[in-house]
């Protein structure tokens, strides 16, 4: 059975862009990447005293369970040289399952939407690009409500990436 699922991507250290294109190039063949929101570079969220992030969402499929599928993410970042830090603290890559179809999971090391994704700008505004009328399965909000009351000031278009058409 293929599941739809939207991945957030984050990096923080050395070659930013980098870390992203081969993290997406990585993730084949067991996840089929569907769309790429542009990437926009984000002011750290928690811990602040650190270089600004680039953050971008990718919608794509997959065949892999839930678990099957944090076990892949969480081996391309070891792959691709991320290092154990503290929690907010900055990362070569990090890469975050925000949504699996509709699923609502709630697991030792694993949850379902992302916990408190919808209250963070940095991974809303690129989401929005790709999926705004998705209503998010713990919410009764879509992600563009979600986003309408976040402050978006620290988020912006990262390089040539531009807003897209429907913004």
């Amino acid at each position: 059975m293929t599941h739809k699922i939207y991945l957030g991507l984050g990096s923080n250290l050395g070659d930013r862009k980098g870390y992203l294109d081969a993290a997406i190039a990585a993730m084949a063949p067991g996840i089929r990447i569907l769309r790429r929101s542009p990437i926009y570079e984000t002011a750290p969220w928690g811990f602040t005293d650190q270089d600004d992030f680039l953050n971008m969402v990718v919608e794509a499929e997959t065949e892999l369970g839930p678990k099957q599928l944090l076990v892949l993410l969480k081996g391309i970042e070891v792959k691709l040289g991320r290092k154990p830090r503290f929690r907010n603290g900055p990362r070569e890559i990090d890469i975050d399952i925000l949504l699996y179809d509709d699923l609502i999971l709630d697991e030792p090391g694993l949850r379902i939407p992302h916990p408190r994704f919808h209250e963070r700008a940095f991974i809303l505004a690129p989401l929005a690009d790709l999926a705004p009328g998705i209503q998010l399965p713990t919410l009764s909000k879509t992600v563009s409500e979600c986003l309408a009351g976040l402050d978006k000031s620290g988020v912006r278009f990262y390089g040539k990436d531009e807003a897209p058409k429907n913004q």
